[in-house]
């Protein structure tokens, strides 16, 4: 995936232009409040480049799951705290398509900033109907997409789109292209993959794809526990997918047969009840008593991991070690993180990672400034890593 292969903003003339700008602005609202602008921030550059060159901002969005127009998924909100992130002024328009829409677009002038109403309030747009695209294609002149978190999905406002109209990626869109294509793409190996969480039912096409394109496979989380039983090792009343031990086994295989290594925890931190501060023991991975359950890994399996990065060039990271939002069942996670940004800022290794609960795991670490770079997407990153085409990038490539 290298990004010479997409359309950027340094390859098109912006002035006067009519800019229709795809951005995912579905960001967590309480009683009609933005609680949490990171999205936000991330993609005011591309809104404020573009108005400062002269073109007209025409901005674009889904907002929840709206079956048809709801005044609780209305983007007003967001547009009014998106004004205040970015310190200039943002006119909301009540529709997406239409007369007026059109209005007040056609009344734009250059470097003005106009945010259109919720694009699922139309039943074309997850249909990507090829004639409520034109509609909203009537509206612009360039269409740019800076919503790597939507890309995965062939909407009529993060696909169709790049049909109707000559289709750049935005400055947040090309940074999100820029970091996977150093991860997986064209990484410095060795490569290491830390992949974490409860399931390896939701992560089978992830470990596959990873299984091709790194050296070391770390696994942690609840979905170590089945490949320890799988192991033929005790993990007491841990969370474990029983009817995925012969998945497991099979992987196991498969990395063996293809002299990838597989790293698993060799000691755990074990506790009779999921609870924070329930009392809890080191144990080695052979002495989890049956009424125990594994709740994170352990401080061998920790140093275990510390030298794994140690020896890397590269690591690609979803999913925390162990249950880290709850004290003291935090500290193999925060720990492998802390490594990882401490060799990332020597300059030692290129470190990504994404997916909601490693970026809530980094940010308890303190870490996740200190990363290369940090993917929000979500669902997108996941089928990046798992090596699926993602229909709002593909749509970008230069042909």
């Amino acid at each position: 995936m290298s990004v010479s292969k997409f359309r950027t903003l340094d390859e098109v003339e912006l002035r006067d232009k009519r800019v229709l700008l795809r951005l995912d602005l579905n960001v967590p609202t309480e009683n009609g409040q933005v609680t949490d602008a990171t999205r936000l921030e991330r993609v005011a550059p591309t809104i404020l480049e573009i108005a400062d060159k002269g073109g007209k901002v025409i901005l674009l969005s889904h907002f929840g799951r709206p079956k048809g127009p709801d005044p609780k998924d209305s983007l007003r909100p967001v547009a009014a705290k998106l004004s205040e992130v970015i310190g200039r002024p943002v006119t909301f328009v009540d529709d997406c398509i239409g007369q007026r829409a059109e209005a007040i677009v056609k009344a734009m002038k250059p470097g003005d900033i106009v945010c259109l109403e919720n694009t699922r309030f139309h039943s074309g747009e997850e249909k990507n109907d090829p004639a409520f695209a034109e509609q909203i294609a009537q509206l612009g002149d360039i269409y740019v997409n800076d919503a790597f978190s939507a890309a995965h999905r062939a909407h009529a406002s993060t696909e169709g789109l790049a049909h109707k109209l000559p289709a750049y990626a935005g400055r947040a869109m090309q940074a999100e292209l820029e970091a996977l294509s150093k991860a997986l793409e064209n990484p410095q190996r060795p490569v290491v993959a830390i992949v974490g969480g409860a399931k390896i039912s939701t992560k089978l096409d992830l470990l596959g794809n990873l299984l091709k394109k790194v050296e070391v496979l770390i696994i942690g989380g609840a979905m170590a526990n089945t490949f320890l039983l799988a192991q033929g090792k005790p993990v007491g009343k841990s969370l474990v997918e029983r009817d995925l031990i012969p998945t497991a086994q099979d992987i196991l295989a498969r990395a063996k047969a293809e002299k990838h290594e597989i790293v698993l925890p060799v000691d755990v931190v074990v506790a009779r009840k999921f609870e924070a501060n329930a009392p809890s023991r080191v144990v080695g991975i052979m002495d989890v008593a049956d009424d125990e359950m594994i709740l994170d890994i352990g401080p061998k399996s920790i140093e275990q991991v510390a030298s794994v990065l140690a020896r890397s060039k590269t690591l690609v990271w979803n999913g925390p070690f162990g249950a880290f939002e709850m004290e003291p069942f935090d500290i193999g996670t925060v720990e492998a993180a802390e490594a990882a940004a401490e060799l990332t800022q020597a300059g030692k290794l290129v470190s990504v990672a994404g997916g909601g609960d490693t970026v809530a795991a980094l940010n308890i670490a303190h870490a996740a400034d200190r990363f290369t770079y940090v993917s929000t997407a979500g669902g997108a990153f996941l089928e990046w890593m798992e090596g699926k085409p993602l229909p709002g990038v593909d749509a970008l490539r230069v042909r």
